[in-house]
């Protein structure tokens, strides 16, 4: 899976949460509690919640606000229903545009997500679009700090991964998607601290992009990823330095 750009963009999205982590707060608050109303309140039979309290915990979210918001979401908070949506589209350059929301209002989110597109060079396109140029994945993220990688690489391949990779002072260990939560928690239970352990999309080929192409997507990005129902967003835009 060598050369594509997924850890990179998955940096910048870090690097930009720290900046507003009020709004990443919010946007995991909305994935906990969709989870809870989809598949109850028990982390331990409900998966899509126990990834989603990973991640707020990830995200240094309070304990006490992931508390409330499961809380909040197994009483009756009235009739907020939740829907995931995915829309598909091009950025500026041709680059294929994937992006998942989860949200209260449809009309609201792709009214917002066309705006974005159309502002920044891109169109909004039809399901099935781009989505072939991806592929599903889990990745499990271990900073590789004192950590022997030949040990990591062997034991990740034992409980279950399909590759692994240094980068950047980490190793990603890549998956099925499927098999994401036993392959973390075969490595959890080796004593492997967690960076992150989340499904993500990876493309098949990626688009180079550079002068303003680039600085549209940048701000491509910035736009859907402000927008409180957008919860990922993937490409295959491969930013050139320079």
């Amino acid at each position: 899976m060598a050369g594509h750009s997924k850890w990179n963009n998955i940096k910048r999205r870090k690097e930009a949460q720290d900046k507003k982590r009020a709004k990443i707060f919010t946007k995991i608050s909305t994935e906990i509690f969709a989870a809870v109303r989809e598949q109850g309140d028990d982390p331990s039979t409900n998966l899509r919640l126990r990834t989603a309290v990973q991640k707020a915990k990830n995200a240094n979210v309070p304990i006490n606000n992931i508390e409330r918001t499961i809380k909040r979401a197994s009483g009756d908070s009235g009739n907020v229903q939740y829907e995931q949506i995915s829309y598909e589209g091009y950025g500026p350059g041709g680059v294929a545009v994937f992006v998942k929301t989860l949200t209260d209002n449809r009309n609201r989110t792709v009214a917002d997500i066309r705006h974005a597109f159309s502002r920044n060079g891109g169109n909004l396109g039809e399901d099935g679009c781009v989505s072939f140029l991806f592929s599903e994945k889990g990745l499990i993220v271990l900073k590789s700090e004192e950590l022997d990688e030949e040990t990591v690489m062997l034991e990740a391949i034992e409980a279950g991964a399909e590759d692994v990779e240094t980068e950047d002072e980490h190793y990603l260990i890549w998956t099925d998607d499927k098999e994401l939560e036993e392959v973390r928690e075969e490595l959890a239970k080796s004593g492997y601290p967690i960076y992150t352990a989340e499904q993500t999309m990876i493309p098949s080929t990626n688009a180079a992009l550079e002068g303003e192409y680039a600085k549209k997507m940048e701000t491509l990005i910035d736009m859907l990823e402000d927008n409180d129902d957008v919860q990922d967003v993937y490409h295959n835009g491969e930013f050139q330095a320079g």
